[in-house]
């Protein structure tokens, strides 16, 4: 059985119209803060794509004004089950932006815990692409992904053996340091900017880090904006720690 869902944010962002659609409505500007490698044809009845650690998800784009507004919504499933995303753009004095997103469609059996986990992601993303625009404004990113199951262990758990790895005070906390040296990756020197209980995102000087932990799987998104940044060898690098620190 189906239930119907919607989720309604608004964010102010350090940045135009122009430069958020950019961040918003290209595979480039979402490879630079959302989760996975993405691809757009920029078009009303076009395809957004999202690829994340080889599984790829399709929607159609239902509306496509720049500057203004983008729709996109997925196939409907057998179960009928879709998810639809509007996004619209609103000019601020000052050069902010206002951004309201508008997630909605239908979900499954198990809705409450996936309307829960949707609840609690949007902010965060969100957080992120405010850190994108602010910190690292005209540049795009490589988008790193990395993922270690771990069945059995809880979120905290999970969570403070990252940070003692990551030699960051437990719990993290918005503000904290962190000057790593992760095994076989460059040294990472940074600040926490997004610390609760199933996740905590870092900023050093050329990147966006985030340590997703809870639901028996680790998951790390890195987003590379170094001059040059390979992903495919960064991801293989954060792999081979990740499943040797929780092995």
């Amino acid at each position: 059985m189906t239930h119907p869902f919607e989720i309604e944010l608004e964010t102010v962002l350090p940045a135009s119209p122009d430069e958020v659609w950019a961040a918003i409505a290209t595979g480039p500007g979402l490879d630079s803060w959302f989760m996975g490698r993405n691809e757009l044809d920029p078009r009303e009845g076009g395809t957004a794509a999202m690829e994340i650690g080889g599984h790829r998800e399709e929607a159609v784009i239902t509306a496509h004004e720049p500057g203004k507004r983008l729709a996109t919504r997925t196939a409907t499933a057998e179960d009928g089950r879709f998810m639809a995303f509007e996004y619209l753009i609103e000019g601020r004095d000052g050069g902010a932006t206002v951004l309201r997103v508008v997630h909605s469609g239908l979900l499954g059996d198990d809705w409450e815990d996936e309307y829960d986990a949707l609840r609690r992601g949007w902010p965060f993303h969100l957080h992120t692409l405010h850190e994108y625009l602010a910190h690292f404004p005209g540049r795009t990113a490589v988008p790193v992904f990395a993922v270690a199951p771990v069945p059995g262990r809880t979120a905290a758990d999970l969570r403070e053996t990252l940070a003692r790895a990551l030699a960051l005070p437990l719990p993290p906390a918005v503000g904290a340091r962190l000057r790593a040296e992760p095994e076989g990756l460059p040294p990472l020197d940074g600040e926490v900017v997004w610390a609760d209980e199933e996740r905590f995102g870092v900023r050093t000087g050329d990147a966006l880090c985030t340590f997703h932990h809870g639901g028996g799987v680790v998951l790390l998104f890195h987003h590379l904006f170094a001059p040059g940044a390979e992903g495919a060898g960064a991801g293989a690098a954060w792999q081979r720690w990740l499943s040797g620190l929780l092995a």
